[in-house]
């Protein structure tokens, strides 16, 4: 993991969310490494849509796990997705809003910049 990781803006990664607590390593950034074979570096606001998808697929992200330190989603809360979810939930007319300062720059490697910026959300103050 980066102590130094750059964003898809090409600037210094910015955390995605401490409360819920996300990231691969649960550290409130969208940091990977070899080891996060999901890539989880998508900073995403996630939608009941998108919950509803991905759950449709799988992957149930309202079910609170504590004994994984998860407390469920609700909307609204920002979340660092995994990217090829993020892209699968694109082609399907529901992918979240994307944090562009806090998704890594990893994230390139599986959508273009163009596609996280059509998504782009901003709270104003850059982030």
């Amino acid at each position: 993991m980066s102590q130094n990781a750059l964003n898809v803006l090409g600037t210094a990664l910015v955390p995605c969310s401490y409360d819920p607590l996300t990231g691969y390593y649960r550290d409130g950034c969208c940091n990977t490494d070899q080891h996060d074979v999901g890539s989880h570096v998508v900073c995403a606001k996630v939608t009941q849509a998108f919950l509803d998808f991905s759950l449709a697929r799988g992957n149930d992200l309202i079910t609170p796990r504590p004994e994984h330190r998860f407390a469920g989603l609700k909307p609204g809360d920002r979340w660092c997705l995994c990217a090829m979810r993020w892209q699968e939930a694109l082609s399907a007319g529901v992918a979240p809003p994307v944090v562009l300062a806090s998704t890594h720059a990893r994230a390139l490697t599986f959508v273009s910049l163009t596609q996280l910026q059509s998504k782009a959300w901003s709270d104003g103050n850059g982030a």
